[in-house]
């Protein structure tokens, strides 16, 4: 099998595995990356959603031959070392305003979350309604109140 070299939460790491294997199987299965979870793996429910370069990508819906050597994949594990802290300002936030019930879909939810007020920071301006109805993750408790304050919170932050 093809040997596959990227960069995960820092760290380079090379794979020995077929080219169309997707982004999602080689972290959970190969590499004992379990944040991003399997939900649906047809790029629907975003509940593997994790970052590429710094942009949200769902790995479920990403093959392995598609990353080089510098491309950087960051997950929920990987997520505080970007900011050099124990916990990322949206994972304190999601905490205090108490968004987790099952708690299946949160690491996705804080990485879309996390992709979404950097770019509107990117773009010089605040995080708007329209923006957090762009967020297209499936939560099957509800918390979608609590989720929309916790980024409104974290972004303050960030």
């Amino acid at each position: 099998m093809p040997e596959h070299t990227f960069r995960l939460n820092g760290k380079q790491v090379t794979v020995d595995v077929a080219d169309d294997m997707r982004l999602l199987w080689v972290l959970r299965d190969v590499l004992g990356v379990t944040g991003p979870k399997y939900g649906c793996g047809i790029n629907v429910c975003k509940a593997c959603t994790s970052h590429l370069n710094g942009r949200a990508v769902n790995p479920c819906a990403v093959p392995v031959k598609d990353l080089g050597p510098t491309d950087e994949v960051t997950t929920i594990e990987g997520l505080p070392a970007t900011v050099g802290a124990e916990l990322h300002p949206m994972q304190r936030a999601w905490l205090e305003q108490d968004v987790a019930q099952c708690g299946y879909c949160q690491p996705g939810q804080i990485m879309a979350a996390v992709a979404l007020v950097r770019r509107v920071a990117e773009e010089g301006r605040e995080v708007t309604e329209e923006d957090l109805d762009s967020l297209r993750n499936i939560c099957r408790c509800g918390t979608y109140p609590r989720i929309r304050e916790a980024i409104r919170t974290a972004a303050a932050q960030m």
